[in-house]
């Protein structure tokens, strides 16, 4: 998996396994193969007394780390960086097994535990976003604030994703791991599941993007978290959560987003305008704004990070 110049491969073991993650500690070059890694460094370790910003990446066919790589150098001089792979994506482990809402609660709470040594700003996507805000309202400690890119459990307001046509599919036993290797994991797959999915414009994927997600849905028993995920396991309803989340939260939506549109965006905010403090739908985006229009996502990180401090 591509990573940007200046940032550093790490790995923690958790609970649940071993979480590799990225941050600005020492200079490299951009490769496709990190150097090797080296052990997990708290923020009272390093010695470094900036504030931490969290990138926390969404889940999808060959998801990872990359896709916040666009977005997070920009905050290098000002923040401590971490960006992780989460568990089952990218270079973390790949338990094989299925993977429930809870695996990745624990991950997310102990990787923060691990890692950060004073209450952090969290930038998160999607179902990860979703399950970020379930973390805060049990450990509002962990947290200064949240930006979100279009959380969405995928249940949310009674709907249930796992009831469609594509997650009943993939239910079915076999058929979900021949699906995986000959549709989903595959060049012409990612780039369809990108198309479909995540951009509002097809002529934003580059080819670099795509080989970034396949490299990680094709490592050993990536099988397992992502068909998990496209099953609907791994989904919820946010907005039995939203009413109690008190960490200053703002958020971000991509106005063509697929499956979770931006009237979803409005209608969770509207259940906490006490804690969420800003919502920006941006235009002609899909589902990863940090992908397709990087550069509008940094200018609105900034502002959202603003608007967070002075509402503290």
């Amino acid at each position: 998996m591509l990573y940007p110049p200046g940032f550093h491969l790490h790995s923690l073991v958790i609970t649940l396994g071993r979480i590799a993650y990225y941050t600005a500690d020492q200079p490299s070059q951009p490769q496709v193969v990190p150097p090797v890694e080296v052990p997990s460094l708290s923020e009272a370790a390093t010695g470094d007394r900036r504030e931490t910003l969290v990138f926390l990446h969404g889940f999808g066919g060959g998801s990872s780390a990359y896709e916040w790589s666009k977005v997070y150098p920009a905050f290098a001089s000002e923040y401590r960086i971490l960006a992780p792979d989460l568990l089952g994506w990218g270079r973390s482990d790949h338990p094989a097994r299925d993977f429930c809402p809870e695996d990745y609660l624990t991950t997310i709470q102990e990787f923060l535990e691990n890692t950060c040594d004073r209450p952090v700003r969290v930038v998160a996507s999607s179902l990860v976003a979703a399950l970020v805000v379930r973390v805060a309202i049990a450990h509002p400690h962990l947290f200064h604030s949240l930006i979100l890119t279009c959380p969405s459990g995928l249940s949310d307001f009674g709907s249930d994703y796992r009831r469609s046509f594509f997650a009943q599919m993939v239910s079915t036993p076999v058929l979900d791991r021949v699906l995986y290797f000959t549709a989903l994991a595959t060049e012409p797959g990612i780039r369809s599941f990108l198309e479909q999915r995540q951009f509002a414009r097809a002529n934003r994927i580059f080819p670099e993007i795509v080989d970034a997600y396949l490299a990680s849905a094709r490592q050993p028993n990536a099988e397992y978290s992502a068909l998990s995920f496209v099953r609907g396991d791994l989904c919820f309803d946010l907005a039995t959560y939203i009413p109690q989340l008190t960490t200053p939260t703002a958020i971000l939506w991509g106005e063509k987003a697929q499956f979770t549109g931006a009237e979803l965006g409005r209608r969770l905010a509207a259940l906490n305008p006490q804690a969420i403090k800003g919502l920006d739908v941006l235009g002609d985006v899909g589902l990863t704004p940090q992908l397709e229009l990087p550069a509008v996502t940094i200018g609105l990180i900034r502002r959202f990070i603003a608007l967070l401090s002075a509402a503290q």
